[in-house]
Order: C-alpha cells, then sequence, then structure tokens
C-alpha cells in the first residue's frame, strides 16, 4: 500500500519531533523552571518594591511627618513669648494666638503655656511650666501639642543652637502635596557590595543645608561595581543597626534632588557582604520643606556614577 507523499513528510516529521523531544525534554523542563523561578523572583522583588514606595508616602504624608512642617524658629537665651498672633517675640504660620513662654538658660529649656490655650506636654494636659528636652535626648524630645493634636511643637539642638520645630496637619505642603515620582523598578540597580569596616569610633564631619557641621559615627564604607568601575559610600551610624548612607551622584538636578538623596542598607552579614538596593534611594525632607535641616552628602560620597533608580526630583505645587 502506497501513501501520499504528504502523509509520509507529515509522519516523519512527527518522528523526528518525538525523537527532538526524548532528546531535549528535560533541558527543556528546567528551562522552564528556570523562567517559573524569575516570574516569581521579579514579582517578589516589584511586590517589594511597591510596599517600601506605599510606606513611604505614607510616613511622608503622616500628619507629623515631613510635609507638616509649618516652621522651625531659632531662640537666642532668654524669655519668648510664641503663638500666632503680630505680639509673640516667636511668631507661629499657624495655630492659637498665644501657646505661652519659651524660656532658654544655658541648656535649661523652660515652658509655661498660656492659661487660656488647651495644650498638651507629651500627650497629658499642661497647665504648668515645666523643662523641655530637645531632639538630642535620649528618650527623644518634649511634645507641645495644640489645635486638638494638629500641631506640634519641639525643639531641636544644632550645633551649639536650638530652634522650635512647628508641624502642622493642615500644613501646606501636606494638604498640596503633588505625589512621589520615581524611575522604573529595576532589579540591576539592587546590588551586592561589599562592607569595609573603620577602625571602632570613627567619626567623621557632616555638613547640613543650615550652615552646621557635625561629627556623625562612621563604623565603615560599601563599596560596589557599575559598569566596570568601583563606587564607595561612607555610612553612617545612627544607632539603630543599619547603614544610612547619604549620597549624590550624576542624577542631582538632573531627574533626581538637586542636594543628593538617603538610602539605608540592613547591616553586612557575617562574611561582609551588603545588599544596597538604589531602587529605595529617596529625597530628603528639604526636597519638600523649607523648615528642615538636612545633611549634606560628605565629599566622600559624591559618586561618580548617574544612579537612574529610586525616587525622582519633588515637584513642588505651584504658588500663586
Amino acid at each position: 500500500m502506497s501513501f501520499p507523499m504528504n502523509v509520509l513528510l507529515l509522519t516523519t516529521a512527527l518522528l523526528v519531533l518525538a525523537a527532538c523531544q526524548r532528546e531535549v525534554g528535560k533541558p527543556a523542563a528546567e528551562g522552564a523552571k528556570t523562567l517559573s523561578a524569575q516570574s516569581v523572583a521579579m514579582t517578589a522583588f516589584a511586590q517589594t518594591e511597591k510596599t517600601w514606595r506605599d510606606q513611604r508616602r505614607e510616613r511622608l504624608l503622616a500628619p507629623d511627618g515631613w510635609t507638616s512642617l509649618i516652621g522651625l524658629h531659632w531662640i537666642d537665651q532668654g524669655s519668648h513669648y510664641l503663638g500666632s498672633a503680630a505680639d509673640n517675640g516667636i511668631r507661629l504660620s499657624m495655630g492659637p494666638e498665644h501657646l505661652g513662654m519659651i524660656d532658654i538658660k544655658g541648656d535649661r529649656i523652660r515652658f509655661v503655656p498660656d492659661k487660656g490655650t488647651a495644650l498638651t506636654l507629651d500627650g497629658q494636659p499642661f497647665k504648668a511650666a515645666a523643662d523641655l528636652k530637645a531632639d538630642l535626648d535620649e528618650a527623644g524630645p518634649s511634645v507641645i501639642g495644640f489645635d486638638d493634636g494638629k500641631g506640634e511643637a519641639t525643639v531641636i539642638k544644632r550645633g551649639d543652637r536650638y530652634a522650635l520645630r512647628v508641624k502642622h496637619a493642615d500644613a501646606p505642603t501636606r494638604t498640596g502635596f503633588t505625589g512621589l515620582d520615581y524611575w522604573p523598578m529595576d532589579p540591576a540597580w539592587k546590588v551586592e557590595g561589599k562592607y569595609i569596616p573603620h577602625e571602632a569610633g570613627k567619626t567623621m564631619d557632616v555638613a547640613s543645608i543650615i550652615g552646621t557641621i557635625e561629627p556623625a559615627a562612621n563604623p565603615g564604607l560599601v563599596e560596589f561595581q557599575r559598569d566596570g568601575q568601583t563606587h564607595r559610600i561612607e555610612a553612617i551610624d545612627e544607632g539603630d543597626g543599619r547603614l544610612f548612607l547619604v549620597f549624590a551622584d550624576r542624577t542631582n538636578g538632573h531627574g533626581s534632588y538637586g542636594a543628593g538623596r538617603f538610602l539605608y542598607a540592613e547591616k553586612p552579614d557575617a562574611s561582609g557582604k551588603v545588599v544596597i538596593d538604589f531602587n529605595q534611594s529617596y529625597n530628603p525632607p528639604c526636597a519638600f520643606t523649607a523648615f528642615a535641616t538636612c545633611p549634606l552628602p560628605p565629599p566622600e560620597n559624591r559618586i561618580d556614577v548617574a544612579i537612574t533608580a529610586g525616587e525622582k526630583a519633588y515637584e513642588k505645587p505651584h504658588e500663586g
């Protein structure tokens, strides 16, 4: 019995295909597993980055977050009345007409609340004079609350000077927030670096946007590779076990905030490996408000590479 030529060709092709599948079946399955694993890894990566971005926005827009700042008032030694009325020595842009009187003698900060204004001190009714703690205190600063909890005032110390930092949930920078913009998520910018420790107790001078220079604990640096080049970023220890990286790169003023960005990295493992996820680089508070005291990137942390990852420059709302 003879068969049409097309049937013979089809049969031959099927036999060849079956043989090939027997030969390559195992590698093909392994390839499918690899692709599946990569897909799972990419999904997990994207979810991690999205969660971080959501939390970043939530913290920034919290009622007492960085966008709620409405004032930074430097306080000279002596007594000063404060409030939103024109007759105060320290005039607030929002809040009650009179909060009370603050008095600084040396490093002692005392506050006498106004009797006609409802205030709280660390969440409790504030009716009698009390000493205040500044932000450098181990327990954190004392918090004066006003406007039914919408506003708060704390004392901060920068260099040898004290200032009153004031926040309000109805701050224009919070209510008029325009949103955050990012470069696309990119696993290639989640790099494995090497941690190089310094001698114990080392510090580095860090300048701030307000002109102060203060020492910061500098336990070591992180080293990473990009496009065949080695880059290093000195780390700051803020006491929570993580590495705080304040850095500048070639995108500053060309897509990212001009005065640099911040990034945290978890502490290195036993072998010194540290993961640096530049997708989580973010703007300092000064990108959103004129009342912050942000550190600037040290000269050592101005790296010669364009880090096209993480948070882009913030577009402030138009005024007028």
